[in-house]
């Protein structure tokens, strides 16, 4: 590496709302703050919901419920 080009590399602390604090290595100078660490966000956590917004899971489920029922009806003439 060529010398004076490249940006400090220096160890900084990073604290969350949630009160988790590490250390890691990064170019920005000073602490860092977050508001969401892997520590309290609800995906690395496990607390995360599936939110269904106006039935569209289910509205699925029956389009495909229907195609699948057709296969299956048409697989058993066939067989006949």
């Amino acid at each position: 590496m060529k010398a004076a080009i490249h940006p400090k590399y220096e160890e900084v602390r990073v604290h969350c709302a949630c009160g988790n604090a590490f250390t890691t290595r990064s170019t920005h100078k000073g602490a860092i703050n977050l508001e969401i660490c892997s520590n309290c966000h609800p995906f690395f956590t496990g607390k995360q919901k599936l939110v269904d917004t106006a039935g569209r899971v289910e509205r699925f489920r029956r389009k495909y419920a229907k195609s699948d029922a057709g296969k299956a009806a048409a697989a058993e003439a066939a067989k006949k």
